[in-house]
């Protein structure tokens, strides 16, 4: 089930460029700061991830800029990391998932205690105002909290009241971490999945530090050609990305039925203006990841572009071991919250995958839904970008035709194109 963003207004430009310390939930709040310790410095096997959720109702993109990205690469360059990542999610109100894994289990205290006190002393400065505790976002999380969470682990988040719980805003707790083994293919697509988490939210961090992603159309103008980029370097035939694309967006449709959460006539209406600019820079990006001429794309989007190439790779190598193993059928829609969940009794069991064309967009769809949920797009506007963009490779090839402007152009258009229908809700 996805990870939705808050909705938020919508205002309007251009794109440029352990060994375990403490064990259960231990709650930190910004009153607590753990004593210091001397920084152990290791070369070993990594320790155990460490998980931090982090409640703050707000945006997150101060948190992230101005607290976890001086955090990890203080740590990284110190030795003392070896991979980090974060998500958003909405339970038990709106927070962000930090991951980070010591680089070993001697290192493991030291990263906590350095994480827990750059929490403490950003959530003491800048703490989140808004509080969830009545009125639309209120109602909002719980009608999410209905379609996550309809049987199975619905006590432990669950009040007296049959609503969910919400957590003391600005604070933060130790939290177990599970990977979702059966969506990423077992413990070496974690373990890849793990790898390219860290360079998407480090993408999204610097993104957030250099570009106006506040401004809606710069958002979903970033989101949109990274989305574009992402899938063209998966699946470069255009009627097989065509369907994906399609697929993508009648699977958002699917997993809200009666909620009208996901749009589809208004996207219809949106269609007309944005095609152009949209289906322009679709067919730069397909022509220049096909040709392998990256240095046609803007430094932003080429980046992005030499990553997702050799993620695919790597998807391909474990592929063809035979080290990916998948659910033989689907079961209910869920998402990758690293959170331990009870297991269904129906369960599909896993199958090895040795087929690419079968591996590659069974991997692209959580690789692609993770980086918009932390740039913070909803799911509403990801649904609605995938639609367009579904849809504008079915219009006649804008470079085959000469109408595309020269690559490495057209940003902007995408980003006022990509404005998408005016949305309060994901």
């Amino acid at each position: 089930m996805p990870e939705l963003n808050p909705p938020r207004p919508a205002p309007a430009a251009v794109l440029t460029e352990p060994a375990a310390v403490l064990t259960g939930s231990a709650a930190v709040t910004t009153d607590q700061v753990a004593v210091a310790t001397r920084p152990v410095a290791v070369t070993a096997e990594p320790g155990e991830w460490i998980a931090l959720h982090v409640f703050y109702a707000a945006s997150p993109q101060p948190m992230l800029v101005n607290c976890v990205r001086p955090l990890v690469d203080q740590l990284t360059g110190e030795g003392l990391l070896d991979g980090h990542f974060f998500i958003n999610y909405w339970l038990e109100g709106p927070h962000v998932r930090l991951r980070l894994r010591p680089a070993s289990a001697a290192a493991a205290p030291e990263v906590l205690r350095r994480a827990e006190e750059a929490l403490t002393a950003f959530l003491r400065t800048r703490p989140a105002l808004y509080e969830v505790d009545s009125g639309f976002l209120k109602d909002f999380y719980n009608a999410l909290f209905d379609i996550e969470f309809p049987g199975e682990d619905r006590d432990r988040f669950m009040g007296e009241d049959g609503r969910m719980n919400l957590r003391p805003n600005n604070s933060f707790s130790r939290e177990p971490y599970a990977p979702d083994y059966a969506k990423y293919g077992g413990p070496a697509g974690v373990e890849l999945a793990e790898w390219h988490f860290r360079h998407s939210s480090d993408l999204v961090m610097d993104a957030f530090r250099t570009m106006n992603l506040h401004l809606r159309t710069v958002l979903l103008g970033t989101s949109a050609q990274l989305m574009m980029v992402m899938a063209s370097c998966f699946l470069p035939e255009e009627d097989r990305l065509a369907d994906y694309l399609d697929g993508y967006y009648e699977f958002w449709h699917r997993a809200f039925p009666g909620t009208g959460f996901i749009g589809s006539k208004e996207y219809e209406k949106n269609y007309a203006e944005m095609a152009p600019p949209l289906g322009r820079r679709f067919a730069e990006i397909r022509a220049a990841v096909a040709a392998g001429e990256l240095q046609r794309l803007p430094g932003f989007l080429r980046g992005w572009a030499t990553h997702c190439l050799e993620l695919r790779a790597r998807i391909e190598d474990l592929t063809v071991r035979g080290e990916l193993a998948f659910p033989v059928r689907d079961g209910p829609a869920r998402e990758d919250t690293g959170q331990q969940r009870a297991q269904p009794a129906d369960a599909a069991p896993l199958e090895t995958l040795t087929h690419v064309p079968a591996v590659l967009p069974r991997l692209l769809s959580p690789y692609m839904h993770m980086t918009n949920n932390r740039l913070h797009v909803t799911i509403r506007d990801e649904a609605y970008l995938s639609f367009v963009l579904g849809q504008v490779l079915r219009e006649p090839d804008p470079v085959a035709d000469g109408s595309a402007s020269p690559a490495g152009t057209g940003p902007a258009d995408a980003s006022r194109a990509a404005g998408g229908p005016e949305a309060a809700t994901p």
